[in-house]
């Protein structure tokens, strides 16, 4: 070790500067009078007789009358038994920090909302949150943050629940998307967004993480548990990260039974057969909304209503569908039936809220 990184080693051993250059000048020496330290130590002399008896109080040096006041270095077993302390205190410091760094996060609380500024905190929340998925995962992210999350997806998707995955991607420096083996494993539909794009995961219409795309000028990230900020998460990403994207993977159903997580998307798919006289038979899975209380339905679509204006012709674009989007479920048997609506996410004036609705068959 050299003299400078012994200076250092010293001053974290609480040594003042005036302190460490008195005790190494001692050190050379051996011993040597006060005046001959100062004078080697460069400490001004009127200062030199204070610094030698905090050195002498701490087990540093000894100092002894001899005509002028001499100082000689004591014993250093008492010095180095400190040193060597700290040094194992320290070491046992890093291990215990490395040992809490490594223990699993808490879970995020309901009802709450926490700014970071790791973007290895939003990754390690959303991986947790993808591993405690029930009902469904949307997200955004890169080639790199899929393969981050690969195995917390592929479990979730292995288990039935439903992954909406945007793929996005740097024009100018374009990284290879997963190969199909890759996304047939761990989402249920796939996009490619060509653009940068910020990375965001929605489970279970309540946690949502969110961090700006790597560009951006502000590094911060938000971990939400909260539906109402879900929400508003889920339309930015339907919006912005979804609707106008090409489709690489499907990996739903061609024919009944069709299932989805996304009310808004089951009207605009049988919007136009219902219309054309088709009969619709679904099951829904979902919520009580005056109650809370789980349920699952059974019966015949009847009719669908949504704020915007329908188009004569294709599908409705998503937009017209911003408001309330319902579809009437007839679950009786007798003349006069009896009817259910179903809503999305967030449904206020039906009195079912749907997680997962499922067209059984269609007879046209």
């Amino acid at each position: 070790m050299d003299t400078t990184d012994l200076e250092g080693v010293l001053a974290d051993a609480g040594l003042s500067p005036y302190q460490v250059a008195a005790y190494l000048a001692v050190l050379e020496r051996g011993s040597a009078t006060a005046t001959e330290i100062a004078a080697a130590s460069e400490v001004p002399d009127p200062r030199i007789y204070d610094v030698l008896r905090d050195l002498e109080a701490e087990g540093y040096v000894e100092t002894y009358e001899q005509g002028p006041l001499h100082v000689r270095a004591h014993d250093p077993a008492a010095v180095l038994a400190d040193l060597r302390g700290r040094a194992e205190r320290f070491e046992d410091a890093a291990a215990e920090i490395e040992e809490r760094w490594e223990r699993p996060a808490p879970a995020i609380e309901s009802h709450d909302a926490s700014i970071v500024s790791r973007f290895e905190t939003v990754l390690d929340g959303a991986r947790r949150a993808i591993e405690d998925a029930a009902d469904q995962v949307q997200l955004s992210v890169t080639p790199g943050q899929f393969d981050a999350l690969g195995d917390a997806l592929e479990d979730a998707h292995g288990s039935g629940v439903n992954v909406r995955l945007s793929v996005n991607t740097e024009p100018r420096t374009p990284e290879a998307l997963p190969d199909p083996d890759a996304l047939a494993a761990t989402c249920t539909e796939a996009r490619h967004r060509t653009l940068p794009a910020p990375f965001l995961v929605i489970v279970d219409r309540t946690v949502a993480c969110f961090a700006p795309h790597p560009e951006a000028a502000d590094r911060y990230g938000v971990l939400v548990a909260d539906r109402t900020h879900a929400y508003v998460f889920h339309w930015y990403f339907l919006s912005c990260l979804w609707e106008a994207f090409e489709i690489v993977h499907d990996g739903r159903n061609d024919d009944p039974p069709i299932e989805y997580v996304d009310v808004r998307q089951c009207i605009r798919e049988i919007e136009a057969p219902l219309n054309d006289g088709a009969t619709i038979h679904a099951s829904v899975e979902g919520t009580d909304t005056a109650t809370g209380d789980p349920l699952t339905l059974a019966g015949r679509v009847t009719r669908v209503r949504y704020a915007g204006e329908p188009t004569e012709t294709g599908v409705t674009p998503l937009v017209r569908l911003a408001g309330r989007a319902t579809i009437v479920l007839d679950t009786g048997t007798g003349a006069d039936g009896e009817t259910h609506d179903v809503g999305g996410w967030g449904a206020i004036g039906e009195s079912i809220e749907a997680t997962r609705i499922t067209i059984e068959r269609i007879e046209r």
